[in-house]
């Protein structure tokens, strides 16, 4: 009778543990271990980011940008300063290239991160609330010749600012 019970109980246990579904998340859908699609996650972020800068500049002259960011929601909200003018260069954040598409050289360093991020790490702004930081493009890359740049924001997936739009620079002599 012990055994019966006993066996009775493992097997109840085994079965409930093979059916149970873990599920695995993704920013876009959720889809459990079965491989059924529930519900559509949309992920809207609230950090909006935006590059600006003189469209014509002197060659050999700095090429100031300006990074801004606007937190869209109605109530306070953080990003993470990896990989963003925010924190002193450390990453490759921008996408740099003249317009036959060539890739400008990045000259700066690559830093190798812990994850999860320290809290010192992010920047908190109020609702509906901004912040700026200026910075030279010719610090981190090599820009020697005259010619059409595009400036595209690449580190959305880190930072969580999301910057849709890219700048374009006319390098002159």
């Amino acid at each position: 009778m012990i055994k019966t019970k006993t066996l009775l109980i493992c097997s109840t246990l085994f079965l409930a543990a093979c059916s149970s579904s873990s599920k695995v998340s993704d920013k876009t859908n959720t889809v459990d271990s079965s491989g059924n699609a529930s519900a559509q996650v949309i992920d809207q972020s609230t950090m909006v980011g935006k590059l600006s800068s003189p469209k014509n500049v002197k060659l050999g002259e700095p090429i100031n940008v300006k990074f801004s960011v606007h937190n869209t929601a109605d109530t306070s909200a953080k990003f993470c300063k990896w990989h963003t003018p925010f924190e002193r260069l450390m990453s490759k954040y921008l996408d740099v290239t003249l317009s036959d598409g060539t890739e400008v050289d990045y000259k700066g360093p690559m830093a190798k991160r812990i994850m999860p991020p320290p809290a010192d790490s992010y920047i908190s702004l109020k609702a509906k609330d901004s912040t700026s930081v200026d910075f030279n493009l010719l610090d981190a890359y090599s820009i020697s010749k005259a010619g059409t740049y595009t400036v595209k924001y690449n580190s959305s997936n880190i930072s969580g600012v999301v910057v849709k739009d890219s700048i374009m620079i006319t390098v002159g002599n």
